[in-house]
């Protein structure tokens, strides 16, 4: 099983990370680590998000202000 974002989500995830990356060289690097961090405690922990809807929930990330859904 693998983590997979759809359009509009992959093209926000590379915005905030060229963002970072203009605000300190290397941090976009960071942000993307931490998202893929995210990801993996998905695939691990696949409940362990907190419910935002239904059957949706969502997943934090640990340094950045992010956060992914699961549906």
């Amino acid at each position: 099983m693998r983590v997979t974002f759809n359009e509009l989500a992959e093209r926000e995830l590379n915005d905030a990370a060229q963002y970072y990356e203009l605000e300190q060289p290397g941090l976009g690097g960071a942000f993307i680590t931490d998202v893929q961090k995210c990801a993996d405690a998905i695939l691990a922990y696949p409940l362990a998000g907190s419910i935002v809807r239904g059957s949706i929930r969502r997943r934090l990330c640990q340094r950045f202000p992010y956060g992914l859904l699961i549906p």
